[in-house]
């Protein structure tokens, strides 16, 4: 269980930071991260941490699909973590 918390934890941080970087390399017209990365890491597990870096760094929150996809992301993880009972 303290395996899956690290886990948890540590994808949420680079998601996070991810969404930071991407956005600073969006104001410096450099070499872009693609969407589907950004979305993939909230999918496996960092949906917390790109919601946040969203909403922090202002970066994708125009977007629909990630002003709508990365809540509903959560939304999905919390419904599983519940059935799951994790």
């Amino acid at each position: 269980m303290h395996l899956l918390l690290y886990y948890f934890l540590a994808i949420n941080l680079i998601a996070f930071f991810i969404y930071g970087i991407d956005k600073l390399k969006a104001r410096k017209n450099l070499w872009r991260i693609p969407e589907t990365t950004l979305l993939l890491l909230a999918v496996i597990g960092g949906s917390i941490g790109a919601w946040m870096g969203m909403y922090v760094w202002h970066h994708k929150t125009m977007h629909l699909k990630f002003k709508y996809g990365v809540p509903v992301i959560l939304a999905l993880q919390i419904a599983i973590g519940v059935y799951l009972q994790l």
